[in-house]
């Protein structure tokens, strides 16, 4: 009789609980996105293309073929194809600059007689007449006695020289001609940025080089490796990582006057989430790094969660770095398109992949949990919600 009525207890307080928690299992095998989860599995980013609310998203199998598409569209032109390897100075005299001009005559001198004996000229008596000094006029030209207008800008100091005595010819006897430059007001370069200070630098004969102009504002205040040296020229602007710049010397390209040298702080990132041994934004280089670099910085893949065949990255990517095949996909405002990368590290061709694969600043890689790994979640909550009804059963 009592084991009857304990019977009767159970099923009166037990029965209901019990179907209570076979209901929720239930109702969690049938929808796993109720299972506690770091983000979406491979089937659910698989799926983004389709749905509605992510609609313009593509997915691409990462491969060779892909890797060497995004690499060449990427490729940064060098210094030295964009400004040329002319190893000439292009000093010259420009409107600003003050000058001094000097002229030498052969005895006996009779143009500039009053001038000056040149004790250098040994038993020759030579006369030798320096001129005030004087600003090259807004006209680009300097004023010479019995010469006229000079015109001076644009040209260099030897080629007012011998302007000059092409003009005294037949007046003065035998004239020799320097042109000094006193004062260099127009053939400078600016340099900026992230440097310890910033400067104009002139310009000589010698030809000075980007490095030079770094040199002269006393070099970066940031890491090298985290540094881009940009260079504006005229209509043209280009930009290396200082790193490539110093590795090859022909990107340490000869300046010309007006250039302008940027030093730019560019501490680039990725963001990392999911299954891997670690969840944070990961600062990379200027130059920056591949998908293999990325995932090792990362800690690498989870073994006891990861889905290998499950790694994305997701991407705001240039329409010129896809193979659209006439498609015309939604664009954001600043006229990306939204991609995620897949790639599949079960296969091991894909390692070759990844060490060519750029990353790019602002990429999310994230890499999903394996079915096995959801099953785990789902065995686990049902030992939790289980486990205390049969104790109570059998304490009772």
């Amino acid at each position: 009789m009592k084991s009857q009525s304990r019977r009767s207890m159970i099923r009166v307080y037990f029965l209901p609980l019990f179907l209570l928690i076979t209901n929720f299992l239930s109702a969690c095998a049938t929808y796993p996105n109720w299972l506690p989860s770091s983000g979406p599995g491979l089937e659910q980013v698989q799926d983004a293309s389709k749905a509605q609310n992510t609609a313009g998203i593509q997915i691409v199998d990462v491969n060779d073929a892909v890797a060497r598409k995004l690499l060449a569209s990427q490729k940064q032109s060098l210094f030295s194809e964009t400004f040329g390897l002319s190893s000439e100075a292009a000093y010259v005299i420009g409107a600003g600059d003050v000058i001094e001009v000097s002229i030498w005559e052969a005895p006996p001198a009779a143009l500039f007689g009053s001038g000056a004996i040149d004790p250098r000229s040994g038993p020759a008596i030579t006369r030798v007449t320096a001129f005030p000094e004087q600003m090259v006029n807004s006209d680009g030209a300097i004023n010479m006695p019995f010469a006229g207008q000079i015109p001076a800008a644009g040209r260099s100091p030897h080629q007012i020289e011998g302007e000059i005595v092409r003009r005294l010819k037949g007046k003065a006897n035998q004239p020799q001609v320097l042109v000094r430059v006193i004062r260099n007001n127009t053939a400078n370069v600016t340099v900026v940025g992230e440097v310890t200070t910033s400067a104009r630098m002139p310009l000589t004969a010698r030809g000075e080089r980007l490095l030079d102009a770094l040199a002269a504002a006393g070099g970066v205040r940031q890491p090298v490796n985290k540094t881009t040296l940009q260079v504006t020229r005229g209509d043209q602007v280009q930009a290396l990582p200082l790193d490539t710049i110093i590795r090859d010397p022909k990107q340490n390209i000869v300046l010309r006057p007006g250039d302008v040298v940027t030093a730019l702080f560019q501490p680039l990132s990725f963001t990392v989430l999911g299954a891997t041994g670690k969840n944070e934004e990961l600062n990379f280089e200027a130059q920056g790094i591949s998908l293999a670099q990325a995932l090792a910085r990362a800690g690498g893949l989870q073994d006891a969660r990861a889905d290998a065949q499950g790694v994305f990255i997701f991407r705001f990517e240039s329409p010129g770095a896809l193979d659209l095949a006439g498609q015309t996909p939604t664009m954001t405002p600043e006229g990306k398109i939204p991609v995620i990368y897949r790639v599949n590290l079960k296969d091991p061709a894909t390692f070759f992949v990844a060490q060519s694969f750029p990353i790019h600043h602002k990429d999310v890689l994230y890499v999903a949990n394996a079915p096995a790994a959801e099953l785990q979640k789902f065995l686990n909550i049902v030992v939790s919600v289980v486990y205390p009804v049969v104790n109570v059963g059998n304490a009772l």
